[in-house]
């Protein structure tokens, strides 16, 4: 009888424990097709990673028309942690102010490929990258920091 109860209160400590029958809060969506259907409608220079790096996973995206035009893909790092990116024909600061913080601090620029990046941070611990190339301003913003969101822009095709 004993033996019964031990098995049994092991059985119960494993599914409490047990990590893979905890839910995703936030499963992976396809962007593929959206990124291709967003590309023949945009006026935007939209860009997207081709493919994302091993553990992360696309868990929202979006295209709206104009006049309001905006392009997003929200991505979750292999570790959870978020990184946007966010597509617009508003200003740099607009578009900072909007999905960093109003109060956020600029940072030096980073050269990415060739090309200048502003960057910014906030109290939170967001990080964020932003460049205006014609009537496009694109925003990455993360709470991965500096080095894993240079990696993910530079991988924007």
């Amino acid at each position: 009888m004993v033996l019964v109860a031990v098995v049994a209160g092991l059985a119960a400590l494993q599914k409490l424990t047990n990590v893979a029958s905890v839910p995703n809060p936030a499963p992976p969506v396809p962007y593929a097709k959206t990124v291709k259907f967003a590309r023949q409608q945009a006026h935007l220079h939209l860009l997207a990673p081709p493919s994302l790096p091993p553990g992360w996973r696309a868990t929202s995206v979006r295209y709206v028309d104009p006049p309001r035009e905006h392009w997003h893909l929200g991505v979750l790092t292999a570790n959870d942690q978020y990184v946007g990116l966010e597509q617009s024909h508003a200003s740099i600061r607009a578009m900072v102010g909007k999905y960093v913080d109003q109060h956020a601090h600029q940072r030096p620029p980073v050269t990415i490929d060739g090309a200048t990046w502003t960057a910014w941070s906030d109290a939170g611990g967001d990080y964020a990258l932003a460049r205006q190339d014609g009537n496009t301003t694109t925003l990455v913003v993360g709470t991965p920091g500096r080095a894993v969101l240079t990696r993910y822009v530079a991988s924007l095709r």
